[in-house]
């Protein structure tokens, strides 16, 4: 069986070693007699496996105590409603970052329901930078400030955090989370949908300070509540289990694999592969400051339409798929989440050499 390099920006590959647990494991859990896709949520075995998951999280993030951790449906657009809807609730104000698609579309849900200001963007070139900003630039009544602190489509991340004061930080974290080590105190909520970095799409991960929980707005739906969650250890309803038991798996080989610290180093080694080579190549540019790159989705081009459409085409035949950027930047994007190998970002460059010479 010939496997190959998956450079999707999500859903993304997971470990093998995940997969060959999985596999194993697809007919019978444990000694249960079934797959964790047929058992009951209620469980005592289920409830091992959810409990287990959250405590290896909180263990590789070093969640604090006053933090929730909570499993939910929806995937991260939800949370653009949900973050509102639970938080907009003093003085109905909030400040929102504009650095891409994902933020754009958090900062119009939150529109909605009160008043959502953009203090700052980067739209104005094609979101290819992280705008920078003062503590002045934002309101001190606000509920809340919303960044997405890494954008998938565009290729930046902040290296750096807005001061933002006393207001509480929400950030979105879906292409970034477990990457590197984050300090969760200095946010009042993170939220990532789980197709990129943690499991297959159908989890989404809320990590919550408990003062945030329980004064969500009238009008919310009992599911959109953050404390109907909270109350019920994520089982209000079925969970996504079986996502969720995946995503077990993949917390354990993250400490297997030396932690948040050695996913960094591991992360920065094959971003800097990528980048040295974009750096000087006489075909292909990247397409971020450098000041702003993220570790693990790097957008580049040829400058022209017709090569990137056939340098597309042919990694593909070379077993690198979906690496077509994004619609509205075009080119390349590599996404090199956590378990893209050292070893898949080493031949896409030695591709894109041969490409290179072929084509200049």
């Amino acid at each position: 069986m010939a496997r190959v390099y998956n450079f999707s920006a999500g859903p993304s590959m997971l470990p093998e070693e995940v997969l060959k647990t999985a596999a194993a494991e697809m007919l019978e859990y444990g000694e249960t007699g079934q797959s964790v896709m047929e058992m009951s949520h209620r469980s005592k075995e289920y409830d091992a496996i959810i409990k287990q998951a959250e405590a290896d999280l909180r263990e590789i993030m070093n969640i604090p105590d006053d933090y929730e951790v909570l499993f939910l449906q929806g995937g991260a657009s939800t949370q653009f409603a949900m973050v509102p809807l639970n938080l907009m609730n003093k003085n109905h104000k909030a400040d929102y970052i504009i650095t891409g698609q994902w933020a754009n579309k958090a900062y119009k849900e939150g529109a909605r329901y009160g008043a959502a200001r953009a203090v700052a963007s980067s739209a104005d070139k094609t979101y290819s930078y992280i705008p920078k900003t003062t503590r002045a630039d934002f309101d001190p009544e606000a509920d809340y400030v919303h960044i997405c602190m890494n954008n998938t489509i565009y290729g930046t991340k902040y290296h750096e955090l807005p001061d933002t004061g006393d207001v509480p930080l929400v950030a979105d974290i879906s292409s970034c989370i477990l990457s590197e080590p984050i300090d969760v105190s200095k946010f009042g909520v993170l939220y990532a949908g789980a197709q990129k970095n943690v499991a297959p799409a159908g989890v989404t991960i809320v990590i919550i300070r408990k003062d945030l929980i329980g004064n969500a707005m009238e009008i919310t739906p009992t599911m959109l509540n953050y404390a109907t969650h909270s109350e019920n250890g994520s089982m209000f309803n079925t969970p996504p289990c079986y996502t969720i038991y995946i995503a077990g798996l993949v917390f354990k080989w993250i400490k297997k694999m030396g932690g948040l610290e050695a996913m960094k180093a591991y992360n920065e080694k094959k971003a800097k592969i990528l980048y040295d080579f974009l750096d000087q190549s006489r075909l292909f540019k990247g397409t971020v400051v450098p000041e702003d790159r993220s570790l693990m989705n790097v957008p580049f081009v040829t400058g022209s339409e017709e090569l990137d459409a056939k340098f597309v085409a042919e990694a593909k035949k070379a077993g690198f798929v979906n690496i077509k950027g994004h619609r509205s930047v075009g080119g390349m994007r590599a996404s090199i989440y956590n378990a893209m190998p050292i070893e898949g970002v080493e031949k896409l460059v030695a591709f894109m050499q041969k490409f290179e010479e072929e084509n200049a």
